[in-house]
């Protein structure tokens, strides 16, 4: 049984990227790609359940978790460029073959992924990641449209707030179905990290950022239509950022994708692991 998770770093691209490895690398490959605010953390009791049967790859982006976190200075902080480093990290690992799994901001790294190489991607799980307008919830619009139409400082401010300690511990608790089961210790990491100097500056290059995903959409709808991937959609049904409307949307495009509402919110793992485990075992033994 290779149930146990081993935490590594490679230089790609000349940046330390840190990741989590389990299972056995002759199974099929998983990629988990996490989201805003945190990092391959959230994957810590998902890639235990699925250990037995697939080889699990979680990385950090630059920038978050325990990779590399160069000042805006050094780094322009674009998904374009935490695309490419992950791009980076598949090709040092030799990955020919993977399932991506995308929560949050893995959707817009992995959907970028998916449009370069669509031949090595054997499937989708997208849990609350967005690929449509109609999944961008309003505590969305409300933080970041001012600044998506122009960045000054008063434009900037909803973004940061997005970055709080408050809205922070508001990711990982809004729609929760029980909040006492969620870890306070994720936000608190989170929080942590995002107290580094500088860090909360680059998240806003981010924030500012995410309409350059909303301009791609289109591009990756064309790709789900022209390719067809496996799909498994499993999502919080009550998360206020990625709304159901955008959970739903996929099946226009994706037909065949299986769809299953969870009562949770954004972060649907610490409630739903098992569950969660248990449906891409179903799905991707076919």
């Amino acid at each position: 049984m290779h149930t146990r998770t081993y935490h590594r770093a490679i230089e790609v691209n000349g940046r330390k990227v840190f990741y989590r490895e389990a299972g056995d690398r002759q199974s099929p490959t998983i990629l988990l790609l996490h989201g805003l605010p945190t990092s391959s953390q959230m994957y810590r009791v998902l890639m235990t359940a699925l250990a037995d049967r697939f080889h699990l790859i979680a990385p950090d982006y630059i920038g978050f978790g325990n990779s590399e976190a160069p000042l805006r200075s050094e780094f322009t902080y674009t998904f374009d460029n935490l695309a490419e480093s992950v791009l980076g990290l598949i090709d040092t690992l030799e990955l020919d073959s993977y399932i991506l799994y995308m929560q949050g901001f893995g959707g817009p790294v992995g959907f970028r992924l998916f449009t370069q190489r669509p031949e090595c991607v054997k499937g989708f799980v997208i849990q609350n990641a967005n690929a449509y307008t109609e999944g961008l919830g309003d505590v969305y619009k409300r933080a970041l449209l001012p600044l998506w139409k122009q960045r000054t400082d008063e434009t900037e401010k909803p973004a940061r707030d997005f970055v709080s300690l408050e809205a922070t511990r508001y990711h990982w608790l809004a729609g929760a179905k029980d909040p006492a089961a969620i870890n306070p210790d994720n936000w608190l990491l989170d929080r942590a990290l995002l107290d580094r100097p500088g860090v909360q500056d680059y998240q806003v290059d981010l924030l500012e950022d995410y309409k350059s995903n909303i301009d791609l959409y289109p591009t990756w709808q064309r790709a789900f239509r022209d390719h067809k991937p496996k799909t498994l959609i499993v999502w919080g049904k009550n998360d206020p950022f990625c709304i159901p409307r955008g959970a739903r949307a996929y099946l226009g495009d994706l037909p065949d994708a299986k769809l299953v509402w969870l009562d949770a919110g954004h972060f649907v793992l610490d409630e739903n692991s098992s569950q969660v485990a248990a449906e891409i075992k179903s799905f991707f033994s076919t």
